[in-house]
């Protein structure tokens, strides 16, 4: 058919089905509790939903709306960071929705990037990002983020030897997936620096903002000199647990906002119209809303933290997000978090997922291991009874 050429460009050759198809497979055929892909088993709030509803019976969106997104939804990005973060932002020249903060990754890649230009990326990382990149035509060049006191940390040094005159643009993920780490303002301020010193973009995917436990979230867009230089990326799915509407957002100057939009307008166009009028609404939900969301993921982190630890794993306790990271080899004989991931189900019926799946580097990640925490707090406790079952074996 094609004279034995491949398909699948070379660009993309590396990607195949992703590990979170895979293990939700597993989980399913298996009928293990899902503690890795990072879903909630419940939805967000009612009356969010309900807004939605409105939308949908009243004819709010049900056609192709404004290709930047609802006006109501950008005004409402734009008071989201001006209420939390104190950055101002125009909503009709500087707020663009996208369709979830994956979309919004892919289309700004694609616009900032020229074949070869190299992008740095803490590693482990989304996986997207990797093929965003490949996609873009870029050269990825991570910096691994390593277990120190604890957690995982970011080498400022080595940030800084990874800068070459081929670098375009720093890829910044915080608070991090998988680690569960959150930049201090030191470690931004030296980032930003870094930055405007040898005059890089930098994207930030910023979606855990409101999931921090330790520390703080601060935008990188806030520093001196990151405003014209920075696409901060969020969206809905995570904080609202709505990940299935994939409502997500950039703000950025209107010059990154228009460069993003070309590339942006030939992937979806537009999408999740009336979902975009239920999202302007739960952005402007009271602060009693977020800080009961930290408190539930916190205590529901401490159960699974607590439980990992009792059935022997090492445990990097996160300061934010989703996710708590596990080293397999005090466990005994375990090395190979892949082969371990894959055999957890038929052993204890719980599913989890391999870190190293998000380096390029896969001998840095090779014993580490990634357990979803927001689930309910009964699912949780079965799992963590489950898996204590590998200590007593």
């Amino acid at each position: 058919m094609t004279q034995g050429r491949p398909l699948l460009n070379r660009r993309l050759t590396e990607f195949g089905t992703t590990i979170f198809a895979e293990m939700s497979a597993l989980a399913v055929r298996t009928g293990s509790i899902n503690l890795g892909q990072g879903f909630p088993d419940t939805d967000g709030p009612e009356e969010i939903r309900e807004a939605a509803v409105r939308a949908l019976r009243a004819g709010h969106g049900n056609q192709y709306p404004p290709g930047p997104g609802v006006p109501e939804l950008r005004s409402a990005v734009a008071e989201h960071q001006r209420r939390r973060y104190g950055l101002e932002y125009d909503p009709d020249a500087e707020v663009l929705v996208t369709t979830g903060a994956t979309e919004a990754i892919a289309a700004s890649l694609l616009a900032l990037l020229e074949p070869g230009d190299e992008v740095i990326a803490l590693e482990p990382y989304y996986d997207s990002y990797a093929a965003c990149i490949a996609m873009a035509g870029g050269t990825r060049v991570p910096v691994t983020l390593r277990p120190h006191e604890g957690a995982y940390r970011l080498d400022l040094d080595e940030l800084r030897a990874a800068v070459t005159p081929r670098t375009r643009l720093i890829l910044l993920n915080t608070p991090h997936n998988p680690t569960g780490t959150v930049l201090t303002r030191d470690e931004l301020a030296a980032v930003a620096a870094l930055a405007c010193e040898r005059d890089l973009l930098v994207v930030t995917d910023e979606v855990y903002e409101h999931l921090v436990f330790e520390g703080e979230h601060i935008p990188l867009a806030s520093f001196p000199g990151m405003r014209e230089r920075t696409v901060t990326i969020s969206s809905a799915g995570k904080t609202f647990s709505f990940t299935g509407w994939k409502v997500g957002w950039i703000t950025a100057s209107p010059e990154l906002v228009t460069a993003v939009r070309s590339a942006k307008q030939f992937l979806t166009y537009v999408s999740g119209g009336p979902l975009q009028y239920a999202v302007a609404e739960a952005l402007r939900l009271p602060d009693s809303f977020f800080d009961a969301l930290r408190t539930d993921l916190r205590a529901k982190r401490d159960l699974l933290g607590a439980g990992l630890a009792e059935a022997g794993f090492e445990v990097y306790e996160p300061a934010g997000t989703y996710f708590v990271t596990t080293d397999i080899r005090p466990l005994g004989d375990e090395k190979d978090g892949l082969a371990f991931c894959r055999a957890l189900p038929e052993r204890c019926g719980v599913v989890a997922v391999p870190n190293a799946v998000f380096y390029d580097h896969r001998e840095q990640g090779a014993p580490f291991v990634r357990f979803a925490f927001c689930k309910r707090t009964e699912v949780l406790t079965e799992a963590v009874t489950r898996l204590k079952s590998l200590r007593a074996a």
